[in-house]
């Protein structure tokens, strides 16, 4: 494969999270033919200083004329459109665009001879069986009763990328833990920045992987321009506590840090008052009994492979939080409007 920066591509998931640093870290490198998918009601906050050189087509994965429309002359597609949750109003939209989205997404690009497709998974999509607390690229999955609604659809859906290198396809895949960084401060991640602000009291001694949001952009865009097909890379800058994490967004963000440890009872107690009072302020809660539970497990990612083979270094999460809350402080005076990290 020639990998050429005048070739035309397709970013699904753009006005998200991740997809809009994905679109900066493109038109920063020089591609010049990207174009992205959105849908009618989708926002263009995240992604205002490059908004203009971006060719947008209107639609949406579940839409599957749309899609195969805006898959016409495409070379590569970065599949980043999904939901994340864990509120389980979404489930079932959850499970209809991460997994049949990205079965169409796979069916389009085969019907447009797509000459390779870098499909964004989770590490959530490794699975939580009951022994495993060390996960690698060669995990497997198991079924369990610790795998979230959002686990189980991420799994599916990357199944149906790599039926789609069956079909003759190239495929490569990511699975990247947390992913931080600024952006809309209600939604997905960011939330973690705003309850240290609101200064949420409950912490938790559970641990889990992180990574920087501009990590996994420049990842992304390296194993699209690499020879690489058939593979899975974990991507993960570093294993740690929830506690730790939240107490260095309190420290940055000048905050009172959590105090009440999470124990089996508090778990159930502190999710359920959260759940009431999402419903007497018609707002989403900040935490889930999926979250909860999460919350006090602990596992550990390994990043070896991504930094063996792109000789790919990752940003301490240290500086990322720091960067992040100085955002945050920032946008507090102005109303909380979304931010977005400067590309590194």
């Amino acid at each position: 494969m020639n990998f050429t920066k005048n070739k035309t591509i397709l970013v699904t998931g753009g006005t998200g999270f991740l997809g809009s640093y994905l679109l900066r870290y493109l038109v920063r490198a020089g591609y010049t033919r990207v174009r992205a998918l959105r849908r009618a009601t989708s926002h263009l906050d995240l992604v205002a200083e490059v908004a203009d050189q971006i060719e947008w087509v209107e639609g949406d994965v579940l839409d599957v004329f749309s899609l195969e429309d805006a898959m016409q002359g495409v070379q590569q597609v970065y599949h980043s459109a999904a939901v994340v949750s864990f509120d389980g109003r979404d489930y079932t939209r959850m499970r209809q665009v991460n997994v049949e989205g990205t079965a169409n997404v796979v069916n389009a690009a085969l019907a447009a001879n797509v000459e390779k497709l870098v499909h964004v998974s989770s590490i959530a999509a490794l699975g939580r069986g009951k022994n495993q607390s060390v996960l690698t690229e060669e995990s497997k999955w198991e079924r369990s009763k610790h795998n979230s609604e959002y686990a189980i659809s991420k799994y599916l859906a990357e199944n149906e990328a790599w039926r789609g290198m069956v079909e003759g396809l190239n495929v490569a895949v990511v699975n990247p833990s947390v992913i931080l960084g600024s952006g809309r401060w209600a939604e997905g991640t960011c939330k973690l920045f705003k309850m240290g602000w609101q200064q949420f009291p409950f912490y938790t001694k559970g641990t889990t992987g992180f990574v920087d949001v501009r990590d996994v952009a420049r990842f992304i865009v390296q194993l699209m321009e690499s020879e690489v097909t058939g593979e899975r890379y974990i991507l993960n800058g570093e294993n740690l506590t929830y506690q730790t994490v939240m107490n260095e967004i309190a420290i940055n963000l000048n905050k009172k840090p959590p105090t009440i440890l999470i124990h089996s009872f508090l778990q159930q107690f502190a999710w359920r008052m959260e759940w009431l009072r999402s419903r007497l302020t018609a707002t989403r809660p900040l935490v889930t009994r999926e979250t909860a539970a999460a919350s006090v497990r602990s596992y550990f990612y390994q990043n070896d492979k991504s930094r063996r083979e792109f000789d790919f270094a990752y940003t301490p999460i240290q500086e990322t939080i720091a960067e992040t809350c100085r955002q945050l402080r920032k946008a507090a005076g102005e109303g909380f409007p979304a931010k977005v990290l400067p590309l590194i």
